[in-house]
């Protein structure tokens, strides 16, 4: 045998070996406990469904499933760290996607590629934003609260600088006419709970987090961002109704895992996730909460990121949002 087809054949052999321990490795999965990061404080849409899907995923795959809270940056510091994780599924990275679609616009230095670093696995639940004000707000829909808005100071709390409320707020400003001061939080809970205490007075966030306020009677509804209205909550009409055509926006939480992770890997999460979130128990309760379970094929998900970060840049180059 000469030298040439020698080493052709032991490459071959090692490619096949290669294979081979990849999809063993896969089949092997999971073999230690995994790791779901949830990018924003306690509380918020995000973390509900991290909760409400772990001890199920657990009891699927075998494994114990850890919910890890890593704030910062608008969800971008925990969605860094899943990027740079070993792409072996065992940390996987649940957000919302509008911080993913968002932030390459926005950020003039972001530490990683949503595109390029993440992988999608499957989108899981779909909740509209509330328009919400505090009670002593004299404003009881959202063309009272354009025209107080225009006489009176008033300060709109946002998640975070460049989040999907934030511009959804922007997006209304615009449309509406108008005018408010942004006060940006480092998440949901704590704007939710600075317009509770009337030290902000606008607040736009995901149905999840904020109905509950809202049924308490803490928080006073003017609008729901969606087509068409919702049983869960009367007769409030939408932005839309409201002088607002066309308006819609809302908060999706999906699960993404570091890109190079096993195809084989990938679908049994999506395969597994799928069947969680869609239990009788899971959708009713999320219904209860104001969210709509949505799931997709990890390729279907992925081109709905691609959808969503062209649609936000338009709304950040308009309105010249950018940060280091």
């Amino acid at each position: 045998m000469t030298m040439n087809r020698r080493d052709l054949v032991l490459g071959a052999l090692s490619t096949g070996l290669l294979a081979a321990g990849g999809a063993h490795a896969a089949d092997a999965w999971p073999a230690k406990p995994i790791r779901i990061v949830v990018p924003y404080p306690p509380g918020g849409s995000s973390d509900i469904i991290a909760r409400s899907i772990s001890q199920p995923l657990s009891e699927a795959l075998k494994q114990s499933v850890i919910v890890e809270n890593r704030a910062g940056a608008n969800g971008n510091l925990g969605a860094d760290l899943v990027s740079k994780a070993a792409p072996d599924g065992y940390t996987l990275l649940l957000c919302d996607v509008g911080a993913l679609a968002i932030s390459p616009s926005v950020y003039t230095k972001l530490a990683f590629d949503p595109s390029k670093d993440l992988r999608g696995v499957t989108m899981l639940a779909y909740s509209p934003h509330l328009l919400v004000v505090h009670p002593s707000v004299p404003a009881n829909n959202v063309k009272e609260l354009v025209a107080l808005s225009k006489k009176s100071d008033l300060n709109f709390a946002v998640t975070a600088t460049g989040s999907a409320p934030h511009l959804a707020g922007v997006a209304l400003e615009r449309a509406s006419g108008a005018r408010w001061q942004y006060v940006p939080y480092k998440g949901g809970v704590q704007a939710i709970q600075d317009t509770v205490g009337g030290q902000t007075q606008v607040l736009m966030n995901g149905m999840l987090a904020t109905l509950p306020h809202v049924q308490s009677g803490k928080l006073k509804i003017l609008g729901v961002s969606k087509s068409t209205r919702m049983p869960l909550i009367g007769d409030v009409p939408t932005i839309a109704e409201q002088g607002v055509p066309g308006f819609d926006s809302g908060t999706w939480q999906g699960v993404l895992a570091p890109r190079g992770t096993p195809e084989a890997v990938i679908q049994r999460l999506n395969k597994e996730l799928v069947s969680i979130i869609r239990s009788a128990d899971i959708r009713s309760r999320l219904a209860g909460q104001g969210a709509e379970v949505v799931t997709m094929a990890p390729a279907e998900q992925e081109q709905f990121f691609n959808k969503e970060r062209a649609r936000w840049a338009k709304v950040v180059e308009a309105a010249h949002i950018k940060l280091d």
